[in-house]
């Protein structure tokens, strides 16, 4: 069982990866990724994590978890959405939305999951 700054810290390294996932199959063309698995929030290691029964119930009505699921789901939905349009051929759409969309909210929970970890740690 891992604390939850070290969960925490590997989130953000493997929600760094994505970016160069994503980059990936935009360039490649790639459809080794299926939108609907990464549009799943619980899918990934830190998602079963978060929404496994190593947290307890004052740490899930806590306002920085609270934060950290909202803004994971959205990244996940995000991710989604650009894989969504490379898997229909749409890569000029998916580098937008890459752009647009998911650096933003990648970016935005990295610090909220990096905000989080100095309060537990």
């Amino acid at each position: 069982m891992s604390s939850t700054a070290e969960q925490i810290n590997a989130a953000i390294g493997a929600h760094g990866m994505w970016k160069l996932r994503l980059k990936t199959a935009i360039t490649s063309g790639a459809k080794d990724l299926d939108s609907r698995t990464v549009s799943q929030d619980c899918e990934c290691a830190f998602g079963k994590w978060l929404y496994g029964p190593e947290i307890d119930a004052r740490t899930r009505a806590s306002m920085p978890y609270q934060v950290v699921k909202r803004l994971h789901q959205e990244f996940h939905h995000s991710a989604g959405r650009v894989v969504q349009a490379v898997e229909c051929g749409q890569n000029q759409a998916a580098k937008q939305l890459m752009e647009s969309d998911f650096v933003p909210r990648s970016e935005k929970l990295v610090r909220a999951l990096m905000k989080w970890k100095g309060e537990v740690a």
